[in-house]
């Protein structure tokens, strides 16, 4: 440290931050879990109990948990191929053609008002997009409540954080795939490598580890995070919590019911679910190249 002394000041205004508005809520938090808190009254310490009340008597966070798991599962693993498909694609175009490309498919995930747009197109009345084509096309008789049937909610949600799932991590690899070194085709050439395929395992995907590390922790952040698009499209509870997710579950807790300590349990439980999912992903990209 000693000798590495103006790399470590240089980096303690970020670290002070990092610490103070990161490190320091997530301990918090872990701390509050094990309380009761209204945010009236002093936290009062109860143990286990926000622990036990979440898994045995919450039938809703269970909802919940499973909702999260399933959309995570879904989303994450196709959004980050997706995101990374795309990306090598466009990559081979012209830098015109590229920039272009690259601003239609990253601009559904800066809009601001997106989810209006799908609530035209699943609106419940026959004037809805959807309702629209399928009822002047005879295959159903009766406009769909498509956000307030539990059958259709979950597979709506899906589709819309799908095509919203384009955004930084696909800036990323983008990033990364134009920092890869040409030379090492050739170099490839040369050792027997003899297609795109090839190329693909043995030299891009192992230049471009740290990308594919980051992507990975945006996309497992916004799998596991969802609820702006739940509480948009099917209402804050969705229809027998049909769109429940933990955040969601969270905010209910956190913010209007105002039980700290229980939210803060929540939280928790959110945090090593990622972590876990983190350290597996991890464990996976050490593996590219192999």
């Amino acid at each position: 440290m000693r000798a590495n002394k103006h790399s470590y000041i240089l980096m303690a205004p970020y670290m002070l931050l990092f610490a103070v508005f990161t490190v320091l809520p997530v301990l918090v938090s872990v701390v509050l879990s094990f309380t009761y808190f209204n945010m009236l009254e002093f936290p009062k310490f109860i143990g286990w109990q926000n622990y036990t009340r979440l898994f045995l008597e919450d039938d809703v966070f269970l909802i919940a948990l499973k909702n999260t798991l399933l959309f995570a599962v879904i989303t994450g693993p196709i959004s980050y191929i997706a995101c990374f498909v795309f990306a090598w694609i466009i990559n081979e175009l012209s830098p015109k053609l590229r920039a272009v490309m690259t601003l239609v498919f990253y601009a559904p995930s800066i809009s601001g008002n997106v989810y209006f747009i799908w609530l035209m197109i699943f609106s419940g009345d026959r004037y809805g997009i959807m309702n629209g084509l399928l009822l002047k096309f005879g295959f159903i008789l009766e406009p769909i409540q498509w956000l307030k049937t539990e059958g259709y909610i979950m597979p709506i949600i899906i589709l819309v954080q799908l095509w919203l799932s384009l955004g930084t991590g696909f800036l990323t690899f983008i990033a990364g795939l134009q920092t890869v070194d040409g030379t090492l085709y050739e170099a490839g050439a040369v050792d027997g490598i003899k297609n795109r395929w090839q190329e693909l395992w043995y030299i891009t995907l192992p230049s471009m580890r740290p990308q594919l590390m980051f992507g990975a922790v945006i996309q497992i952040t916004t799998a596991f995070a969802v609820a702006d698009v739940s509480i948009a499209l099917a209402g804050f509870p969705s229809v027998n919590y049909a769109a429940e997710t933990i955040v969601t579950h969270l905010i209910d807790f956190g913010t209007t019911r105002f039980e700290m300590g229980y939210a803060s349990a929540i939280a928790t439980v959110l945090f090593f679910i990622m972590v876990g999912t983190n350290l597996v992903v991890q464990k996976l990209l050490r593996k590219v190249g192999e």
